[in-house]
């Protein structure tokens, strides 16, 4: 492995930790905000967030695995597993926008 690709896959991976981080950010402002005033609202953006977060950790670990000899089978099921949080999270903010 070359410098260069050295210290692009380390930018990478420090990038995906500050969008991990963010995200747990926001999961835990919007968990405050629900406690400190519970409402129906708050909750499904709670929750919205927190499948959100998940999202962005499970991508970044389906990342690391798929890098490996997989078949395009595994790659494709890998792919449709980290989408399905990300589809709930904003199915839940959607929703608690729209009440």
């Amino acid at each position: 492995m070359t410098d260069g690709v050295a210290i692009a896959r380390g930018a990478l991976v420090l990038m995906r930790m500050v969008v991990f981080g963010l995200t747990l950010g926001i999961t835990l402002i919007s968990f405050q905000a629900y406690r400190k005033r519970p409402s129906e609202r708050l909750q499904y953006a709670f929750v919205g967030f927190a499948f959100i977060s998940m999202g962005v950790a499970i991508t970044s670990v389906i990342t690391q695995l798929s890098a490996g000899e997989v078949s395009p089978f595994e790659q494709v099921f890998f792919q449709m597993a980290e989408t399905i949080p990300f589809i709930i999270g904003f199915a839940m903010l959607y929703v608690s926008l729209y009440r």
